[in-house]
Order: C-alpha cells, then structure tokens, then sequence
C-alpha cells in the first residue's frame, strides 16, 4: 500500500552519551511529513532541531520509537539501508559545504555519483541543467571562493535537487545571507520543490521566511511544543 507521507515519526526518543552521562536529547516526538509539503521547524538553539533532521536524514540511528522513510521503519536499519534511503534526500547546510577544489557543476554533479545508473554525460548534462535553474548558467565553471554567499548557497541547493529527491532537509539555509538574499534563496526552493513535487523539511531562526510554510512545528527542550498548520501566504 502507497504511503501518503514521506516520513512518518512515532513516540520517538533520542539519546546522548552512556550510561551515568546519558542524557535524553529527543522526548515522545510525533509528527510526520506530506509530498510536495514544506515544514519549517523553528526553536531555540539546543532544543533538538538539527539532530531530529539527521536522524530523519538517515545521518543518525534510530534508538527509540518509529521513524519510517517512504514506508520504510528506519529503527534497526543497517548502515546499506541508511545509504539508500540518503539517495532519496537532498541536503542543504548554513555553511553550503561546497568543496574549494571542485567548479560549482563538479560540486553539484558528485550528489549523481551515488546514483549508479547515471552515465558521466548524463550527470553533467543534469548538472548544468539545475545550475541554469538556479540562474547560475554563467558561473558553471567557477570554484566557490570565486561565488558571492548567495551564489554559493544556489548551488548547495541545485546540489540538492539535481537529483529529484523526495524530500530535502534544509538547516539555517539562510543564516549566513542578508534578508534580500535570504529571500531569493528560500522561493527558489520553494519554486523548485514544487515543480518537483519535493518536500522540504526547513530549520530556521529567520521569522522572516516563515510564510513560505505549509506547516510550522516549533522546539522546546527536546519536545515538539507547537505546530501551526496551512499558513496563509503573503
């Protein structure tokens, strides 16, 4: 049977440390997430945030409770499973993570190289293709200390969608950006998640892009306190 959501969290707990150090990071979370939706997920820092998203990101076990991706239960996957299900997820980071050495299209072409059915032709080709997406048609070939932040962050995003995953997990996408920047970045992921019918899953501090969401569920001290469903855009 077709599962409607993407991820699917049932009282799941989280955990850091051992024994007389262990401490509880995570408490009872439940929520889950549609296609094509975008959540943001907003709290102060340290109120669990960015490990709920690497655990729903394969990044992270599962120690408690119910995490399934696309149907799949994620407690007690192997290390192979984790793998595949990252081939269905795009990630985009506050720092962008673009490695110096490589030009903005080899950056966003090694997210293809997990994608082994995928000539070398056809991941340059798709490459380029995203990178015109983002209006970075002219800058292909530039390493990132050549890019502006936002420039730099647009190809962390094509990095993230070239492959069309089902769901990419974005965290402070736009801390590092003014708020005109900040803005251009988020309604081109908006823009391009809904063509692709991709939902995103967002961690932001920025009030100033909360309207972008269908859904915002807010943090506090390792409980998901609040959620606010289908907000008016605008």
């Amino acid at each position: 049977m077709k599962t409607k959501f993407i991820v699917n969290i049932s009282d799941l707990n989280h955990y850091f440390g051992e024994k007389k150090v262990r401490s509880q990071i995570l408490f009872d979370i439940n929520f889950n997430i549609k296609f094509g939706e975008i959540v943001i997920m907003t709290g102060p820092s340290g109120s669990g945030k960015t490990t709920l998203l690497t655990l729903i990101g394969g990044l992270r076990s599962v120690q408690e409770g119910s995490l399934q991706f696309l149907g799949q239960e994620l407690s007690g996957a192997s290390n192979e499973q984790l793998v595949k299900v990252r081939r269905h997820i795009g990630y985009i980071f506050q720092a962008h993570n673009l490695l110096d050495f490589l030009t903005a299209r080899q950056n966003v072409q090694m997210s293809l190289e997990l994608h082994k059915n995928i000539s070398e032709w056809e991941a340059r080709s798709k490459s380029e293709a995203i990178l015109n997406a983002v209006k970075l048609e002219n800058r292909v070939n530039y390493y990132p200390s050549d890019l502006s932040g936002g420039q730099k962050q647009r190809v962390a995003i094509a990095r993230a969608l070239v492959s069309h995953p089902k769901l990419v997990l974005a965290d402070e996408p736009t801390a590092a950006l003014d708020s005109k920047t900040g803005r251009d970045v988020v309604t081109l992921m908006q823009k391009l998640a809904k063509e692709q019918n991709c939902a995103i899953l967002m961690v932001t501090h920025d009030n100033r892009i909360l309207d972008i969401a269908d859904r915002i569920i807010q943090m506090e001290d390792g409980y998901l306190v609040k959620e606010v469903c289908h907000l008016p855009n605008g």
